[in-house]
């Protein structure tokens, strides 16, 4: 058997006018709805940190959309991950969203890693980079997705029903 060709990694910055602190605490909530993250709702046992699995749920709570295991959690800067689509039958590539503070506000980085080459993950993942950094700057800046984080928003049910029943959560226990 061949081993897997790996994907370049693949890094998107957005440069967001808020403060470091506004930036992280919208990106690591756990307790509602993430417009940025399609909607999705971060959930943990014990918090966001180094070896806790996490999973991210649709906001009907009934299925899984991604789980994976935190790598790194040093705040308000770095916060890394495995990450692996739950309709997508690959292994997890590893995401690492990094802060910096600029002058006016902070530049964040979605940094991409170990996906297959050609594969569908590292092809939903980089086409959701600039998604994802335009929706956390627009609610960032101004408390409101942008207006493709809205259409995911209304979209979002529709997107629950048509999951696959191996995405339900129980298929997708939190350790």
């Amino acid at each position: 058997m061949t081993e897997p060709t790996y994907a370049k990694r693949n890094i998107n910055r957005t440069f967001i006018k808020a403060p470091i602190e506004t930036v992280w605490s919208t990106l690591v909530a756990t307790d509602k709805a993430l417009p940025f993250f399609f909607g999705s709702i971060c959930q943990t046992k014990n918090g966001l940190q180094p070896g806790a699995s996490y999973r991210m749920v649709h906001p009907n709570k009934k299925i899984a959309m991604v789980v994976g295991e935190v790598i790194a959690f040093e705040p308000p800067r770095i916060y890394s991950h495995t990450f692996q689509m739950t309709n997508i039958d690959e292994p997890p590539c590893k995401v690492t969203y990094e802060l910096v503070e600029k002058d006016g506000g902070t530049e964040f980085s979605l940094t991409i890693e170990n996906a297959i080459e050609g594969g569908k993950l590292i092809k939903e993942m980089a086409g959701a980079q600039g998604f994802i950094g335009s929706n956390l700057k627009a609610i960032c800046e101004s408390g409101r997705p942008a207006l493709t984080g809205r259409l995911v928003g209304v979209l979002g049910p529709v997107i629950g029903m048509l999951a696959k029943k191996s995405q339900r959560v129980e298929n997708w226990p939190l350790r």
